[in-house]
């Protein structure tokens, strides 16, 4: 793994960390569902990036690793879900 595989892998992580962070806050202004699953799943993409990095090491190869991808699926499987809740929450609502 080339260094700036490394570096870019890592700033990935901390982008996602931080859009977490900024998720959280909204989630605690608002209290709205949405909000907090949105900084879960990015946590998630951001574990999984940081995950990649320290598992790779000197062999370079990702296939290896391929179960750290079924918690990036999952971060992704979130995201839908929280969509998915908040138009069935406000479509029941308003009925």
């Amino acid at each position: 793994m080339s260094g700036m595989d490394t570096f870019l892998m890592g700033a990935i992580a901390m982008a996602s960390f931080v859009a977490g962070l900024f998720f959280l806050r909204f989630w605690r202004e608002t209290r709205d569902r949405l909000f907090l699953i949105f900084a879960m799943a990015f946590w998630l993409l951001g574990v999984t990036r940081l995950a990649l990095v320290i598992l790779r090491g000197e062999s370079g190869d990702y296939a290896e690793h391929h179960y750290v991808y079924w918690v990036r699926l999952a971060a992704f499987v979130l995201i839908v879900l929280a969509i998915v809740d908040k138009n069935f929450s406000r479509r029941t609502k308003s009925s």
